[in-house]
């Protein structure tokens, strides 16, 4: 599996495990997993062109 792949199948699953939350201090926890993992996706992202450029 690609770097790309990987990067755009980890945001989908983890929104998926997380979406049953109810309000509450799950919900406020899920919310920062989404926000950690959506700047780790971006970061990614950007590393996987800078690579992509210099090949």
């Amino acid at each position: 599996m690609s770097l790309k792949k990987l990067i755009m199948v980890l945001p989908m699953a983890a929104f998926l495990s997380l979406s049953a939350c109810e309000e509450g201090p799950a919900e406020e926890a899920g919310e920062e997993v989404d926000e950690a993992i959506e700047e780790t996706k971006e970061g990614a992202e950007e590393a996987a062109d800078e690579v992509e450029e210099e090949l």
